[in-house]
């Protein structure tokens, strides 16, 4: 009797709702779907619905949480079952296959021109595939060195500023002098080591893909490609500045002995500051530093958090002008704020709430307008050369089972080799 039930109010609201998402009251409804996962991001990403839901009657948004651990697979699921969310809450370095494969919608006419004109081109370049614009891209973080402000003040070393940031060379002279008696100038989380060496190697002029006169891509390994891994490889295994224990860590698992006093510094996500304020013990004094700058300045490579509209939702119009209200400037600020992260718009950006000394808003503020597209953003194969060939070359070559000609000829050689077959 129960199971009947169930299915008699499962045909109603059918029935109610439509196929489409749209009531027979002519309502539409639009499925959200988030990922916003720590609580000040969830409570904002709702409120901003329930403000939207309050003043927009003829246009329902309902929130549906996801999560970042399965969101890939999730989607692909959903997107060839038909049952995608309206409304999707990505990272554009996820997007490309979408794209591609014709599951996002083109946003180019969709957009309204004070989004597009508030979030800079070099933004709108981690979401642009084949001419299209697969995505906003509304939340980025850079990659920053937390240390302990008190250590760094009693060895006497200079202090980095955004304006003043340490050279590479500098960095690997400062960690060798902060080391000994147990203790590590740096922990290098470097579980998943592809992305972060090669967004921060953007400051050393590093590239790594190519594209020719064809269209292809090729990599090639460069002088400037060089620089961030070397110096890696180096403190670890040379200088014995960098804790060769964390290596294969991850970022969260850096923090008890950063806390303990067993390293002077941890290179780390911008966002990480959140778990850093929450768990610190009493009195800890900390400070966010700017990552070292080499021939590219404080460049680095980053994929923000994107919004984008599935290609199959029937209310892409209405699906878009909820995108725009979700960022308009103060509510970019907002989500910016409840993550912890950097708004991607430039108005948001202005913000005296991102300005401040405190937590080290300000410093990460000011590596705003130096942050780029991630170099492998659109290279169709990237995530099976990443797994298949660049990780483990990576994690051998930082735990000094190889050396740098090695890791050089494995990516070229066997890289190239992947990217091949995805464009031919």
């Amino acid at each position: 009797m129960r199971t009947r039930a169930i299915l008699v109010l499962l045909l109603l609201l059918t029935a109610c709702t439509g196929a489409n998402g749209t009531s027979d009251d002519g309502t539409v409804t639009l499925r959200f779907q988030s990922l916003a996962w720590q609580e000040e991001s969830v409570e904002a990403n709702r409120q901003l619905v329930e403000e939207w839901n309050a003043t927009h009657p003829d246009v329902k948004v309902e929130y549906v949480q996801g999560s970042w651990d399965s969101v890939h697979d999730q989607l692909l699921t959903s997107f060839e079952g038909g049952e995608a969310p309206n409304i999707i809450h990505d990272a554009s370095d996820d997007l490309a296959d979408f794209a591609y494969g014709g599951y996002l919608a083109d946003l180019t006419d969709l957009l309204p021109a004070r989004l597009k004109s508030d979030i800079p081109q070099r933004s709108w370049e981690t979401t642009t595939f084949g001419g299209g614009i697969y995505g906003v891209p509304f939340l980025q973080e850079p990659r920053v060195l937390i240390a302990n402000a008190k250590w760094l003040k009693e060895s006497g070393v200079r202090i980095p500023t955004p304006d003043r940031p340490w050279s590479w060379t500098e960095f690997r002279r400062i960690t060798d002098r902060l080391s000994g008696d147990g203790r590590y100038g740096v922990a290098w989380p470097l579980k998943e080591p592809v992305s972060a060496t090669l967004n921060l190697s953007l400051s050393a002029g590093g590239q790594l893909f190519h594209q020719g006169s064809d269209g292809k891509v090729t990599i090639r390994f460069e002088e400037g490609d060089e620089v961030v891994p070397r110096t890696i490889h180096d403190q670890a295994n040379t200088d014995r500045s960098a804790s060769p224990t964390t290596l294969g860590s991850g970022g969260s698992d850096t923090l008890p002995g950063f806390f303990g006093g067993r390293y002077a510094m941890v290179p780390l996500g911008f966002s990480y500051r959140q778990q850093i304020v929450q768990q610190a013990p009493k009195g800890f004094d900390w400070q966010v530093l700017p990552a070292p700058a080499g021939a590219g300045g404080l460049g680095q490579g980053v994929s923000p958090q994107t919004l984008s509209v599935a290609e199959d939702s029937p209310h892409k119009k209405e699906a878009v002008e909820f995108v725009d209200f979700l960022l308009r400037p103060e509510n970019m600020v907002r989500l910016a704020l409840g993550d912890w992260m950097l708004p991607t718009g430039t108005q948001a950006l202005k913000d005296p709430a991102l300005h401040t000394a405190e937590n080290g808003w300000a410093t990460g503020t000011a590596l705003a307008t130096h942050l780029r597209s991630a170099p492998a953003q659109s290279v169709r194969g990237y995530p099976e050369w990443k797994d298949k060939v660049a990780t483990p070359a990576f994690q051998e070559y930082y735990s000094g089972a190889i050396d740098l000609g090695d890791l050089r000829r494995r990516l070229e050689k066997d890289g190239n080799l992947v990217l091949a077959r995805y464009q031919r």
